[in-house]
């Protein structure tokens, strides 16, 4: 009996030391995490060797350093998002002020064919705002959740064609004749028939607005390609272009939100479709590959 409570001492002696040292564990990581939500970037460990102690030490130090990682991920996405802002602030007011100022010479100007260029020009400023405003709407909606889809079989060329001729007056300006070569002009496609033109209309705005005289657009089997030359004062990353808001540094051009080939890439993606971007020599070549491209004969 002796024997029997002697043991039972010793057993309760160790179990309590066991539990006094855990109690006294628990602390020290607390205190450990108090700090680290102070911004301390310490590792976290313990002088407990227990088994189960150890191995939530190391989960716990995991997740600090996977917390380090998304507060870093967070700053320097904050720090873009500042800049894209500011970006985008002086891409809006250039356009807007722009128009009030040529708003403003027309009010002072007698001469009415002046003042009519004056408002014509005023004009054209307030379009590049209202696109560029276009462009950032779609970008909200593409980026949040619902966005829907009202797809029907379309005929690509027509509608390619209609938007070329939207730009009539750009293609004058530069003296620009697009080529389009079609390996088959009745080729349709299951998609959203407003998704597909501004895919279209984003290709053709972006050959316009940073590339040079020429813009060819092919289509063979499931393939679109639309190429033209780059302009002499900047070559994209054919990496980066299809970020949201990328520019090349010597590439910002009026009228341009940064958001054109990005959205270009969204509508595709979320239609079934890849796009990428190639240099072929000194052109730009965007190839648009459509999965649901329907090749058939008249």
């Amino acid at each position: 009996m002796v024997i029997v409570l002697v043991v039972s001492g010793v057993v309760s002696i160790i179990l309590g030391v066991q539990y006094i040292r855990s109690i006294l564990a628990i602390r020290s990581l607390c205190r450990q995490l108090d700090e680290i939500g102070r911004g301390s970037h310490m590792e976290i460990g313990t002088e407990y060797r227990q088994r189960d102690m150890l191995a939530l030490c190391r989960r716990l130090d995991q997740l600090r350093q996977q917390w380090i990682l998304s507060q870093r991920q967070y700053e320097k996405d904050e720090k873009q998002l500042k800049r894209n802002i500011a970006s985008l602030a002086h891409d809006i007011r250039t356009p807007l002020t722009g128009a009030a100022g040529y708003i403003q010479l027309a009010q002072e100007c007698s001469e009415s064919a002046r003042r009519e260029r004056y408002l014509q020009t005023a004009g054209g400023r307030l379009k590049e705002l209202g696109d560029m405003l276009e462009e950032l709407f779609l970008y909200t909606k593409l980026t949040s959740a619902g966005f829907e889809f009202n797809l029907s079989e379309i005929q690509v060329l027509p509608l390619l064609g209609d938007c070329l001729v939207g730009f009539y007056h750009e293609f004058e300006k530069k003296g620009i004749v697009p080529e389009v070569e079609f390996d088959s002009e009745g080729v349709k496609v299951l998609a959203d028939e407003e998704c597909l033109r501004r895919i279209f209309c984003n290709l053709i705005q972006n050959a316009l607005q940073h590339g040079e005289e020429g813009l060819a657009i092919r289509q063979k089997g499931r393939t679109l390609f639309f190429e033209n030359p780059m302009s002499g004062t900047s070559t994209p990353d054919t990496e980066q272009i299809f970020e949201q808001f990328y520019k090349a540094d010597s590439a910002r051009r009026k009228g341009s939100s940064g958001l054109g080939l990005f959205i270009v890439k969204e509508l595709t993606e979320k239609m079934g479709g890849s796009v990428r971007a190639e240099l072929a020599g000194e052109k730009l070549r965007i190839v648009l590959e459509m999965n649901c491209l329907i090749n058939f004969n008249e």
